[in-house]
Parts: structure tokens; sequence; C-alpha cells
């Protein structure tokens, strides 16, 4: 099992051998053997229940997302010098867990549009990153990142899937369909009654859900797939899926142009 993050985002020439050629991938398919990755926020209970809800058709058709992941990292934590270097910005450390909830939950990027700043810290890494992305749907989506805000919007402080992180009632994400929309991760589903209408009264439904710890969960997957007795939850190709996402945001946010995605899978 290798990482969702950090680990597969690291130097240049890793992240290249991954979006551009697929080494990993095509040996697994190659020789057969499954690659599980580490994008653990999948296999939190409520995802699994929030991409059923999709499934079934309760949004009807996606329209349009929200992610914001705004959180304060320390000055403490840019004491160690690769952390104000290029490549260790929240965009590759962070963003790439709330991409692959995407992709899982909305489908494929078609293309994206971004832009960066390192205007708080002034560090040669970003601490703030804008996103827009065209699903290969025809669904749109916001994603607003940035490690230097006090703020409860972000998947970290507002899942409880780390004690280390202070909980939040808060939503991070809202996902809009023509029937309903959904917040995560407090897994709410906001609806009309007969007729979906701005004018007709609305309604929350909030769905419960099992707090089982993530990490404990994957690592029993991953204990399972290892036995060959389950296909892994999260796939070397949705791995290699995510990091093209990350790729095209940074080529994007660099030249200031659209990127399709293809071109960096």
């Amino acid at each position: 099992m290798y990482p969702g993050g950090a680990a597969c985002a690291g130097r240049k020439t890793d992240r290249h051998r991954f979006t551009r050629r697929g080494a990993i991938t095509k040996a697994s398919e190659a020789t057969g053997i499954p690659v599980a990755v580490g994008h653990h926020r999948r296999h939190n209970p409520l995802i699994i229940q929030a991409k059923s809800l999709i499934d079934k058709g309760e949004l009807g058709e996606i329209a349009s997302v929200q992610v914001s992941t705004w959180f304060k990292k320390p000055d403490d934590y840019f004491k160690v010098e690769w952390r104000r270097q290029k490549g260790a910005g929240p965009v590759y450390l962070n963003l790439i867990h709330d991409i692959d909830l995407l992709l899982h939950l909305v489908g494929p990027v078609h293309s994206v549009q971004a832009m960066e700043s390192n205007a708080i810290r002034r560090n040669e890494v970003e601490d703030t990153a804008v996103v827009l992305l065209r699903f290969t749907s025809g669904a749109l989506g916001t994603v607003n990142i940035c490690d230097s805000i006090v703020a409860p919007w972000s998947w970290e402080l507002t899942a409880r899937e780390n004690p280390t992180y202070p909980a939040t009632p808060e939503d991070c994400y809202r996902i809009g369909g023509t029937r309903a929309s959904l917040s995560l991760p407090n897994l709410a589903v906001w609806k009309n009654g007969s007729q979906p209408s701005w004018s007709e009264p609305i309604s929350k439904t909030q769905f419960p859900f099992d707090l089982t710890d993530p990490l404990v969960l994957q690592i029993r997957q991953f204990a399972s797939v290892v036995r060959r007795e389950e296909l892994p939850l999260v796939s070397a190709s949705d791995g290699l899926a995510a990091l093209a996402v990350i790729e095209a945001i940074k080529k994007a946010a660099e030249t200031g142009i659209p990127v399709a995605v293809e071109e960096l899978a």
C-alpha cells in the first residue's frame, strides 16, 4: 500500500513517474498483484453512506460542488526547511485527499483552472490556492484551500477522524443536485417536499453514521487485500487519477490557463 498524500507527491521526479507513466498501475496490471492506495477517507462509514445516497439518485443530477479546506498550520510547523520549499504546500500535501473524494463521489475531472498565492507567509511554497473543476459529467466545482486561516471549515476539524484536531459541527463539502443537496461530513440532505423549487419549504435530514476510525477500517481492508479476499477499495488507477488532477492544478496555477487532466494522466 502506498499513501495518497505526501509520499506520492514527493520529489518532482516521483510525481512525474506516477502521473505520466503510471509505473505502479502498469506493474500491478502486468503481474496481477493488487495495489491499495492510502486514501483513508474513502473507508470512513459516512463516505460509504454518502456514496450510496448519490448512487441511488437521492440528489438527482449533480450540478455543482463546493469544497473548503481552511486550517491554520502553526509557525513551528515551518521551522523544518523542506516545508517552506516547492512541493510541500497544501495542494500536494493536503488537497489530494479532497480530490480523491470528489472523484469518488462526483466522477472524473475533465479540466481545471487554478491560482496560487504565497502572500501570507512569503515562503517559496503556496499557502493559498483556489481551483475550478469541470467534471466529465458537466458538473462544475470550486475548491478553496489555505493553511494559514483560523477556521472550522476543513475535513480535519469536522470529520472527527483524529482526536488531535478539535471537532466542530460545521461542514466543509457541499454537493448540489437537481433534487437535493448533501453536506459533508455531517451527512445532511436538504430537499423540498413534492416539488423542487426555491419557493417551496426546504427541510434537512441528517443521517446517522458509524464513527469507527477509518484508519482501522483501512488497515483491515488492506489485510484482506493481501490475503486476496477483497479487491482494494482505492486502486492504483484511483490513486493515479487523483495525482493527475493535482498535477493539472499545479500546471494551471503556473501557466494561468485551463489544463485538461487527460494531458497528465
